[in-house]
């Protein structure tokens, strides 16, 4: 197996930050080597270094995009940070229902890195559960196609989904039997509720993306260069309501990125009304 140098690795730190925003400690050097070993091997290359230069001569944009992909951190799990979700239920129970005058259009949240998709299909099964048949719209992105693949399919082995509370996985979640057997699928009804995109947060976002009243931006931003951390909060903030709420992982701070938002709680934060 080839052996990735440091020269090597300083290539792909550049790459993937050009790409994607994330910066790569050296620490990180042996993932790259293993996540990237079996594409050099793929297309005979000589050297990692060979097949850094096929990626950024422009000839393999879909091996670009499978670097990318492998080169994304995608580490998640279900309803992971118990409180962001008690504050989404404690939202959506005060929110008014259809009737009630100061109803208002539907609750529109975007999970802004939602990798495999275990993020996203937690906040649906609240979404679902909390305003049954009043209007919601949910927006699943991420840079790695990847991942957006295994999370439109929405299967998962079942010690995946041990945090998801019983009564949820009897109502949103199938038992796999035959060759799935040892995992379970998220129910269609919801998955078909759920809009999945590719989205570049290191890039300007979509012009028909919409507003939203809460935002999961979580466990990425520890991956970003402090420039690149006020470019893409400043990108999400764009996309969200007055008084909304963005959320980011628990060893996260937008302290000293910017001044839209106030502190709620540590990792909560809600955007200034203006």
């Amino acid at each position: 197996m080839h052996t990735l140098s440091d020269q090597e690795f300083t290539l792909f730190q550049r790459f993937i930050f050009e790409a994607a925003g994330i910066m790569l400690s050296i620490t990180k050097k042996p993932m790259v080597r293993g996540r990237l070993a079996k594409r050099v091997q793929t297309h005979q290359c000589d050297s990692f270094g060979d097949y850094y230069d096929m990626l950024r001569s422009g000839r393999n944009p879909v091996e670009a995009q499978l670097a990318v992909d492998l080169l994304t951190t995608n580490e998640t799990y279900f309803f992971r940070e118990a409180r962001h979700f008690a504050l989404l239920r404690e939202l959506l129970s005060a929110r008014p229902r259809s009737g009630d005058e100061r109803a208002t259009a539907p609750f529109r949240i975007w999970s802004a890195a939602s990798s495999s998709g275990e993020e996203v299909y937690s906040i649906a099964m609240v979404l679902a559960d909390l305003l049954a048949d009043e209007p919601w719209n949910l927006i699943g992105s991420d840079i790695s196609m990847r991942m957006l693949e295994r999370a439109r399919r929405g299967i998962y082995a079942d010690e995946r989904a041990s945090h998801i509370p019983l009564e949820y996985r009897r109502r949103f979640c199938l038992k796999g039997t035959d060759k799935y057997t040892g995992s379970m699928m998220v129910d269609r009804a919801l998955r078909e509720r759920i809009e999945f995109m590719q989205i570049n947060l290191n890039q300007p976002l979509p012009a028909a993306l919409g507003r939203f009243d809460v935002v999961f931006l979580r466990n990425v931003m520890i991956y970003f260069s402090e420039d690149t951390k006020r470019e893409v909060v400043a990108r999400i903030l764009w996309q969200m309501k007055q008084g909304g709420y963005l959320l980011v992982g628990h060893s996260e701070s937008l302290h000293g990125l910017t001044d839209a938002v106030e502190t709620v709680a540590p990792s909560i934060y809600r955007k200034r009304r203006q």
